[in-house]
């Protein structure tokens, strides 16, 4: 039996997940104490990254999601470099019960975009003057779960005023 286009009923009721396009929104890196910073140092510097993921709907079926990455390395008080990123990407999601949507967005359209942004990252690191930064995976499950708990004391403390 099929749905009157050919292809059977259970096949078009398949959940799907695609990426429409990919992009750098923005991308920032600063060497603000170079050539003293590309010296040998004498002990490796502190290096502290922030993530975040953003999502807008663009229509009822497909999303705009942003990854936000900023670091920056300091060393004896001195930044040695800092970056900022915004890379996006949009996509289509078709046939997702609603309850699982708003994890879908914001857990594995991230983790799509991941290894792209660390690819810019590593690169614009280097092309700076130093190794290329490496990130290490970002447990995006955990960063939703801590995003949703970090929202519900928000609005638990809204109530109580």
């Amino acid at each position: 039996m099929t749905n009157g286009n050919g292809t059977p009923p259970e096949a078009a009721q398949a959940p799907q997940l695609n990426v429409l396009a990919q992009y750098t929104k923005d991308l920032s890196f600063e060497n603000p104490n170079a050539p003293g910073s590309l010296q040998q140092q004498s002990q490796p510097p502190q290096i502290n990254i922030q993530i975040n993921v953003n999502a807008n709907n663009l229509s009822e079926q497909e999303f705009e999601v942003t990854l936000s990455v900023e670091g920056k390395a300091e060393t004896a008080g001195k930044v040695m470099f800092s970056f900022e990123l915004a890379y996006a990407g949009v996509f289509r999601i078709v046939n997702v019960p609603k309850e699982n949507l708003h994890p879908l967005v914001m857990i594995e359209c991230p983790r799509l975009l991941f290894p792209f942004a660390r690819e810019i990252i590593a690169t614009a690191v280097r092309d700076g003057g130093f190794p290329p930064l490496m990130l290490d995976p970002v447990d995006f499950v955990g960063l939703y779960r801590q995003n949703m708990e970090r929202q519900m004391a928000a609005q638990g403390q809204a109530g109580q005023a």
